[in-house]
């Protein structure tokens, strides 16, 4: 005996029955640099906010980097951003030293690295130092070179950011290097910008204390104002990073938060890589290159934390045929 099938579904299996953005989420989660929704994940359930995001996207961002191509980008970035470091701010000095014509932003330069090195500042700054005074009078294309040197860090950069995003087409080499130079002046730009106001807050520091600079009172208050100002414009750097870099359309909202993370959480590991930096023992190891070393793996640092928070602002991304044109909220 055959008996009728009732093809009708219930309301409780309608309700049980996946949504098409979770299947859609489920497809896109097998794919390479994919970022699943958690709101496609759990449909009908309140728009998460800034802060949730974050928090839900930590431990999928850890597995991420734990990738073997993460680790690939890092070393990339790190390589590339070594050989761009000296040539940047040789010029950056070399502006403030003979455009600007200003000993106080010359000095917060030199603070501002003191600040953002892990090791072997003085031995650094030393030599930026004699390098930029070495310059006798302003070339222009001396600095159109150097500043064109500077930009080599945004070629891997720009490949792992679209893997992060699911952007599966790179720039070409000409428009990377033409983005990637925009990019430089913005954080040279950013990095003068925090400098300038490092000196007056400096100046204004020396005559809070009436001219007495040399008490360790002094000394501290000079560094947080330093460090201060270096972790703003990190997060600035990081921002335009995440913003601009990627060959898609981001929106402004997915990449800020990240960006303020990741400046917070490098003032951090830098202060951790500098605990463990006697324990690496790299002098011993690599003899006079220690100090390429150690800027190397500060750059693997550097790299792994870029990153990390360019997958933490794509979580739950998924830039669709609704994000034709850059949005600016």
């Amino acid at each position: 005996m055959v008996f009728p099938m009732d093809f009708t579904t219930s309301p409780d299996a309608a309700d049980s029955a996946p949504a098409p953005a979770a299947r859609f989420a489920a497809t896109r989660e097998s794919a390479p640099g994919a970022n699943v929704s958690p709101q496609a994940a759990t449909p009908g359930g309140p728009p998460l906010t800034a802060m949730g995001r974050l928090r839900l996207g930590v431990w999928p961002t850890l597995k991420y980097l734990t990738g073997t191509e993460v680790h690939t980008y890092a070393f990339s970035v790190a390589a590339n951003a070594v050989l761009s470091f000296f040539p940047f701010f040789v010029m950056m000095m070399t502006l403030a030293r003979r455009v600007f014509q200003s000993p106080r932003m010359f000095n917060a330069i030199r603070l501002l690295l003191l600040a953002y090195l892990p090791a072997s500042q003085d031995f650094i700054v030393g030599t930026l130092v004699n390098l930029a005074r070495a310059r006798h009078g302003i070339q222009v294309v001396s600095l159109v070179m150097l500043l064109i040197t500077s930009t080599g860090v945004f070629l891997p950069l720009e490949v792992a950011l679209n893997h992060v995003w699911g952007f599966r087409k790179n720039r070409s080499y000409l428009a990377n290097q033409a983005v990637a130079l925009s990019l430089a002046i913005g954080c040279a730009a950013l990095a003068l910008g925090s400098c300038a106001l490092t000196a007056s807050n400096y100046t204004f520091l020396t005559m809070l204390f009436l001219g007495h600079t040399q008490n360790i009172v002094f000394t501290l208050a000079a560094r947080v104002v330093t460090e201060s100002f270096a972790v703003l414009a990190s997060i600035a750097i990081y921002f335009l990073i995440y913003w601009v870099l990627p060959h898609g359309k981001i929106k402004v909202r997915w990449v800020l938060p990240a960006a303020v993370t990741a400046g917070v959480v490098q003032e951090i590991a830098k202060f951790g890589y500098i605990a463990v930096l006697p324990l690496l023992n790299f002098k011993e190891v690599y003899g006079p290159f220690y100090v390429s070393v150690s800027l190397i793996f500060w750059g693997y640092v550097w790299g792994m934390l870029l990153l990390g928070g360019a997958h933490l602002s794509a979580f739950g991304r998924i830039p669709g045929p609704q994000d034709s044109e850059r949005e600016i909220l």
